[in-house]
């Protein structure tokens, strides 16, 4: 598959909305120009790859009309490289074209325009709360999170099953005054890590794996 035989069909796309079009203009691939409008440059690859966003986000200095166009290909492989690429144009404000080669069918997936993340309240007050909890600095930026983060939640964890390893089984009410964790009942209750038992009512010990744990830090 080459590049070129993604040309003729979008210039027909192109040519079909009044735009006259011309191939390799300086650096871009396809220059389209309609009286009254911005000039249109299309830039054509094989299919999705840093180098094709490099290419359009540089052509963005002559127009703000680009768009990139790739082979459309079947199987869910690639619509799941299309819609993650089409939020990656969205980001940029470029566009993007699909072309079918065994019939020349273009689809505009995406125009380009301006782009504004939508922040959400939610997610950001999540962000903000577990960074004034955490304690310290525990984890190396870009670790593998393959292996088990210090988030706060397991902070406050590893305070109760301290608290438990030195005291033995004990009341709720005690552990949260010793530990200041003021949700110690509902982590011991919920046990995510299964360090935690309940012995009888508002009273909980160390399991096995709560100790082993503890004896690997």
């Amino acid at each position: 598959m080459k590049e070129t035989a993604l040309y003729p069909p979008v210039k027909s796309l192109l040519e079909s909305q009044g735009y006259e079009v011309k191939a390799e203009i300086g650096a871009a691939d396809v220059v389209a120009v309609r009286p009254g409008d911005e000039p249109v440059v299309v830039e054509l690859k094989t299919g999705f790859a840093l180098t094709l966003f490099h290419q359009a986000v540089a052509r963005q200095a002559m127009t703000d009309c680009v768009y990139v166009a790739v082979p459309r290909q079947s199987g869910k492989r690639f619509l799941r490289a299309l819609k993650e690429n089409k939020a990656l144009c969205r980001r940029l404000g470029l566009g993007l074209i699909t072309v079918r080669l065994a019939d020349g069918h273009t689809e505009v997936h995406l125009d380009p325009a301006p782009y504004r993340p939508r922040q959400v309240k939610a997610r950001k007050t999540r962000l903000l709360r577990e960074f004034a909890r955490r304690e310290g600095d525990p984890n190396l930026g870009g670790a593998a999170r393959n292996s088990p983060l210090v988030t706060a939640y397991r902070q406050d964890a590893l305070k109760i099953a301290g608290f438990l390893e030195q005291h033995g089984a004990s009341r709720c009410a005690a552990i949260r005054a010793a530990t200041g964790v003021a949700t110690a009942t509902r982590i011991m209750a919920d046990d995510h890590y299964g360090w935690f038992e309940r012995v009888s009512r508002g009273v909980y010990q160390l399991t096995p794996r709560g100790v082993q744990v503890l004896g690997e830090r």
